[in-house]
């Protein structure tokens, strides 16, 4: 079963009033980054990409990402606690996708705790204001045998 927006606000910091919908959280945009060299997945470890923050325009006192069409990594401002009797999703905002954007992202295990991030498929010229919100993150119910204990625990959380 799903929780409510109201559950999910309780492990999500900050969050103010407009981003608690009926059903989720909406998380909003810190930081959009291009990885710049290969990333490496194997048997016994995972190596990152070298990243780079994209730099926003200064626009009337907002923080604008102009991005070109392609692949970018897009950073969550808040910090998500998932709870430990539940599993995390994120989906996209429907105002990506109308704008011929796509966020992927992956599951978010029980126990974790960090500011997370997803993959951003630009496939036109898009803007983004720091602070927008873009995804919203669901809870349900779930059963498992442990807690998340990755090396993604406590990321970007200072």
């Amino acid at each position: 079963m799903y929780q409510s927006g109201a559950f999910v606000a309780e492990h999500v910091e900050p969050v103010a009033e407009e981003q608690v919908q009926p059903n989720g959280v909406d998380l909003t945009v810190e930081a959009v980054l291009e990885q710049r060299e290969r990333g490496r997945i194997g048997r016994e470890g995972k190596t990152i990409g070298d990243r780079q923050p994209v730099q926003p325009d200064a626009r009337d006192d907002a923080e604008t990402f102009s991005l070109p069409a392609g692949g970018y990594i897009l950073q969550y401002a808040e910090t998500i606690s998932i709870p430990e009797d539940h599993v995390g999703f994120l989906y996209p905002r429907s105002s990506l996708m109308r704008n011929s954007c796509m966020l992927n992202t992956a599951v978010w295990d029980a126990g974790y705790t960090g500011k997370g991030e997803g993959l951003l498929q630009v496939h036109h010229d898009v803007e983004l204001e720091r602070g927008a919100r873009v995804a919203q993150l669901v809870f349900a119910e779930a059963e498992h045998a442990d807690t998340y204990d990755g090396s993604y625990q406590g990321e970007r959380v200072e």
